[in-house]
C-alpha cells in the first residue's frame, strides 16, 4: 500500500480552490486503497519537511498559485528526494512566469497575443497599447487579477489588475476577440478541447469556480482542422516548457479568421484544478477516464527530477 501525502491549501490567492482540489484527490485516493495523509501547507519550510517525515512514497501536489506551482515547493521535494506529481522545478517556474513562457512558446512556433511587460506606475499614466487589451499579473494563475481594458473604461487598469501583493510589473497583451478554449494534456496525450462560455463577462476567477456561471462545451464545436490544431498547440506547449504529468493549455480562438490561424495560446497551467468544476477531470471523463483513474495515474507517474 503506497503512502501518498497530499499537499493542499497553501498561502496563495488560490488557497480556497486548492483546499477543494486536495480534499477531492485525497478522498479518491483513499477509496482506491492508498494510505493518504493531507498537509495544509503554511509559509514554513521546516514545518513542511517535518510533516513529510517519515517520508511518504509519493507527494500529490494539489497546491495552486505562487509558492505551490512555481517551483518553490517542488524544490523542497527535490531536496527531500520524494517523488511528486505534476511538473518539475524548472517547468513549473517557467510556466508561472508568463513573459518567459511566452518567449519559449514563440521559439516553439506557437502563436501568442502580442504583449509587453510594463511597470505599474507607467501603466497608471496611460494606455500601454490600443484598447482593448488585457492586463494581468506576471505570475498568478486562475485568472487572479486579470482585467480586460475596453474602450470607454475610465478606471486606471492597474488598480483592478493587481493587488497589494503585486508591486512592480504587469503583463499587457492585445485582446483576442472570439472564443475561450482549453485543452488538457496527460503525459504526451491531449485529451479534448473544451469551449468555455461564461454567462456574463469573461472567464475570470468567479466564473471559473462558481457553479452555473460558465457553460462547458466538450468537445468544443469547432471545425475539425481547428480542433486538431488546438490539440497540437497544447502538446507542443507542454513539451516546450518540459512539463510532465498533467497540464492544461488555455487558448483564444478568433473565429473570424475561419481556420487554425485564429488560434492563440494564452498560457499553460502546470497544476490544473481538481475541483468538481475543474476542466481536466471533465475532459478525462469525456475520454473514458474516471476521476479515480486520473489521480491514480498521476500518483503512479510521479517522480523527482526534470
Amino acid at each position: 500500500m503506497k503512502h501518498v501525502a497530499v499537499l493542499l491549501g497553501g498561502f496563495s490567492a488560490e488557497r480556497e480552490v486548492s483546499l477543494v482540489s486536495g480534499a477531492a484527490v485525497a478522498r479518491s485516493l483513499a477509496e482506491a486503497g492508498y494510505r493518504v495523509t493531507t498537509i495544509d501547507v503554511q509559509r514554513d519550510a521546516e514545518a513542511l519537511v517535518a510533516a513529510l517525515r517519515p517520508r511518504p512514497d509519493v507527494v500529490f501536489n494539489a497546491l495552486h498559485g505562487r509558492y505551490g506551482e512555481d517551483g518553490c515547493v517542488q524544490g523542497v521535494l527535490e531536496l527531500i528526494g520524494v517523488p511528486y506529481t505534476h511538473s518539475g522545478v524548472l517547468a513549473s517556474a517557467l510556466a508561472m512566469d508568463k513573459p518567459t513562457a511566452k518567449q519559449l512558446f514563440a521559439a516553439a512556433g506557437l502563436r501568442c497575443p502580442e504583449g509587453i511587460v510594463i511597470d505599474r506606475a507607467e501603466l497608471a499614466r496611460g494606455d500601454a497599447m490600443a484598447r482593448p487589451y488585457v492586463v494581468k499579473p506576471v505570475n498568478e494563475g486562475s485568472s487572479v487579477g486579470v482585467r480586460i481594458v475596453r474602450p470607454g473604461d475610465n478606471l486606471p487598469p492597474f488598480e483592478v489588475a493587481v493587488g497589494p501583493d503585486h508591486q512592480g510589473q504587469v503583463l499587457v497583451e492585445r485582446f483576442i476577440p472570439g472564443r475561450e478554449l482549453t485543452v488538457s494534456v496527460m503525459g504526451d496525450r491531449a485529451l479534448a478541447v473544451t469551449e468555455l462560455k461564461p454567462k456574463s463577462g469573461f472567464y475570470d476567477y468567479q466564473n471559473k469556480y462558481t457553479e452555473g456561471r460558465t457553460e462547458h462545451l466538450v468537445p468544443a464545436p469547432l471545425p475539425p482542422a481547428v480542433y486538431e490544431a488546438a490539440l497540437e498547440v497544447a502538446v507542443t506547449a507542454h513539451r516546450s516548457l518540459g512539463c510532465r504529468g498533467v497540464s492544461r493549455a488555455d487558448l483564444r480562438y478568433d473565429d473570424s479568421k475561419g481556420g487554425p490561424d485564429g488560434l492563440y495560446l494564452l498560457e499553460i497551467n502546470t497544476q490544473p484544478g481538481m475541483t468538481p468544476l475543474s476542466l481536466v477531470p471533465e475532459q478525462a471523463a469525456y475520454c473514458g477516464i474516471g476521476f479515480g483513474a486520473l489521480v491514480g495515474w498521476m500518483v503512479e507517474n510521479a517522480r523527482c527530477g526534470a
